[in-house]
């Protein structure tokens, strides 16, 4: 540790703390769907929890990218762990306090909290290989950082179904509560002070991008990260649940693997699109992938309605497979896309760009996570599929916008 730059360690203890908050975050949504489920709740409600949490996250990657460069990333890096302690803290109240609007706001507490972090993490990346000539370099920092936080996640899902089945609801939150306490500990005394703190203050008028690349990689961003909430957040464990019977730690466990699956997957992204030849992505990259992925869901849901899908053995043959192709294509794709917006960025103020591309984000997981309750209350999973198939096609038509080489932006 010692031999290790002042900016590597930085990096370690900024990536430590989103890890720990990761795995509670992916845990707690994971204990909201299941607990929920087991009290009644039908999808469209459950999918009702959850509108606030990414409201809320669409508002603070907005806000979030400009309060970073005024007060410094560390601080809304220890912002967003605060308030994730107070949103599991507000969950261990007695049942009769768990109503929908109850939830709901301490899932929103938990979504400004996700997004702060997030911004946070991914954005102080830029500020440790700044320059041009590093391209190769940060694409593989962040496909590492995007890689391993996705990988975490699914490990929450196993923790959070493990912990409802091992001890109750109430007792699962204050395990989390308390270790996610010691994490912020342990940041606010190694993180830097004036990590991302700009030198000239960005205006509240500069929230919004002025930058052609970005704004057409939001647009496409928004539509990717809406088709994979369109089926992910409760169509599919309510399906596993309701319709092949599956138990909480097979629901949690299929969960789990998926995105660690996918996190490795995303690591491992720069060298599948080539980056030991020399070559990082460009717009030709995500238009490619982005096509590819997109027949995926319309395969599925053609498999779980034909003829073939009479026998649940066989549903969840093609669905478990056609899932896994998903995440791989899927996590290919986000990492293209997490370098291209920190390419697109300058240094100076990094966390503008990178907050208001997240509100793009955020604002379509919030899209499909309502299609995702009400598409499936009342037309099912094949249909969820069908639409999530549509938005990538949307993806891959304004995809078509980017640039085809490679852009340098002064750091």
């Amino acid at each position: 540790m010692n031999k290790l730059s002042a900016e590597v360690k930085q990096y370690l203890v900024v990536t430590g703390t989103y890890w720990a908050f990761t795995i509670t975050d992916g845990a707690l949504r994971m204990l909201v769907v299941l607990h929920f489920h087991n009290l009644g709740y039908s999808p469209l409600q459950i999918a009702t929890l959850f509108l606030l949490y990414e409201f809320f996250g669409v508002l603070t990657n907005l806000v979030g990218g400009w309060l970073g460069a005024h007060i410094g990333l560390n601080k809304t890096m220890h912002f967003g762990v605060i308030l994730q302690v107070i949103s599991l803290g507000m969950l261990t109240v007695d049942a009769a306090w768990l109503t929908v609007p109850y939830v709901m706001i301490a899932q929103a507490l938990s979504g400004i909290a996700k997004d702060l972090n997030k911004m946070s993490a991914k954005s102080s990346i830029k500020l440790l290989l700044p320059n041009d000539d590093q391209q190769a370099g940060l694409y593989k920092w962040v496909a590492i950082l995007t890689g391993s936080k996705n990988a975490l996640k699914g490990i929450g899902f196993f923790v959070g179904a493990a912990l409802l089945a091992l001890l109750d609801f109430r007792k699962a939150l204050l395990v989390m509560a308390i270790a996610l306490s010691v994490v912020f500990v342990v940041s606010l005394l190694l993180l830097r002070k004036d990590l991302g703190k700009t030198k000239n203050k960005p205006k509240f008028t500069q929230l919004f991008s002025k930058s052609r690349e970005i704004n057409i990689l939001s647009a496409a961003r928004l539509f990717l990260f809406g088709s994979r909430d369109i089926w992910f957040v409760v169509a599919l464990p309510v399906y596993f649940q309701q319709e092949l019977n599956w138990s909480h730690y097979s629901v949690g466990t299929f969960m789990a693997a998926w995105i660690v699956g996918y996190g490795i997957v995303q690591s491992f992204a720069p060298a599948i699109t080539g980056r030991k030849k020399g070559h990082v992505p460009t717009g030709k990259d995500v238009i490619l992938w982005s096509l590819l992925l997109g027949f995926i869901p319309l395969v599925i849901a053609i498999g779980i309605q034909g003829d073939v899908a009479r026998e649940a053995i066989t549903v969840e043959a093609v669905l478990i497979g056609g899932l896994l192709l998903f995440g791989a294509l899927f996590a290919i794709n986000s990492s293209v896309h997490s370098f291209l917006i920190l390419s697109y960025s300058e240094a100076e103020g990094v966390s503008l760009d990178v907050g208001f591309y997240y509100m793009a984000n955020a604002l379509g997981r919030l899209i499909g996570t309502v299609i995702s309750g009400w598409m499936f209350q009342w037309y099912g999973l094949a249909a969820c599929l069908y639409i999530s198939s549509i938005f990538i096609f949307f993806t891959t038509l304004i995809s078509l916008a980017l640039p085809r080489r490679a852009i340098k932006v002064l750091g």
